[in-house]
């Protein structure tokens, strides 16, 4: 008896275009994932990956992770929930969660994954299931409301690791690798959902599913896709890894990258004397206290920024003393 594609749209076979979308998605994790090891080891400038259209990217890569979220979720359960499935899934994501966070503690340990993408799957596979039934509209709606909601609600109570996964955090975000909170984030899950719903309702997975055949070439990018958990979890420490073992055979000139960094931003107020003595005080006092490697792997935690900050405006008042 065959299965209605309102109450179970995958049980009559996977839509390829759907696991080539999250394949491509990991590829772009991969790549920003690499500059920023690339920057954590100082091969290119600090602060690279979290300004202009590095920090756009990251967004968009997890905006399209979360939206395949909310689509998967209906396509895997539809109008009725396989729990055993759903449980079985969300006990592998919340196991790479915990993994990443406990990975992160040791390498990282000031800006550590607490409320990464992967936990963020997690509590939203679960927030996503009282969506499923409702109208694609009503959820599509409601997915604004998530994104818009941080534009108009900010809390300084929420700024501190045990509040900030909600994302109502003021000016002071939280230092993290990763950070993906709940607002404005899961509005690309209720909005996956509604784009999902829609889809099934009107007959489109069959006509998407139909195109599986015209897009066999790609099947390597389709496989990757359907196992995108395990590559997430493993691409980073092989990259990471990799750029680690290049430092040994060709290292990074810290200090240049240091020097260009403070001489750029320091140029935009002060003239060229004064600038050279000023990044001159600055990397002395530094690495006399210790603090230098840890800024340049963009690691130092709220008192070493404290202490950093202090270093820079005496430096400022006084670059030659």
């Amino acid at each position: 008896m065959s299965v209605p594609e309102s109450i179970s749209p995958s049980a009559r076979g996977r839509v390829e275009i759907i696991d080539i979308a999250r394949a491509v998605a990991i590829a772009a994790m991969a790549t920003y994932h690499f500059t920023w090891d690339l920057e954590h080891f100082s091969y290119v400038a600090e602060g690279l990956t979290a300004q202009g259209g590095w920090r756009i990217f990251a967004r968009c890569i997890a905006s399209s992770f979360l939206f395949l979220v909310g689509f998967s979720l209906v396509l895997a359960h539809g109008r009725e929930i396989r729990w055993r499935k759903f449980l079985v899934r969300l006990a592998q994501i919340v196991a790479g969660a915990i993994a990443v966070t406990v990975a992160t503690l040791f390498v990282t340990p000031n800006s550590f994954v607490f409320f990464g993408i992967l936990q963020h799957i997690a509590l939203a596979s679960v927030l996503g299931l009282a969506f499923l039934r409702l109208p694609a509209v009503l959820t599509a709606l409601c997915g604004v409301a998530v994104v818009a909601a941080p534009s108009f609600v900010t809390l300084p109570g929420f700024d501190s690791r045990w509040l900030a996964w909600i994302g109502w955090f003021s000016e002071k975000m939280p230092l993290s690798n990763d950070l993906v909170p709940i607002f404005p984030f899961f509005g690309a899950v209720l909005i996956g959902i509604a784009a999902g719903r829609i889809a099934v309702d009107r007959g489109w997975i069959a006509m998407m599913r139909g195109w599986n055949d015209r897009l066999a070439g790609l099947w390597p990018l389709g496989v990757a896709g359907r196992h995108a958990l395990i590559i997430y979890l493993l691409h980073q420490p092989l990259l990471y890894g990799l750029v680690a073992l290049f430092t040994i055979v060709a290292p990074p000139d810290r200090d240049a990258i240091f020097r260009g960094d403070c001489n750029r931003a320091c140029l935009a107020t002060r003239d060229a004397a004064f600038c050279t003595d000023y990044c001159d005080c600055a990397e002395t006092r530094l690495k006399s206290k210790n603090l230098f490697d840890s800024l340049m792997k963009n690691d130092a935690g709220p008192d070493e920024m404290s202490r950093i900050r202090e270093i820079t405006a005496a430096c400022s008042f006084d670059p030659k003393g």
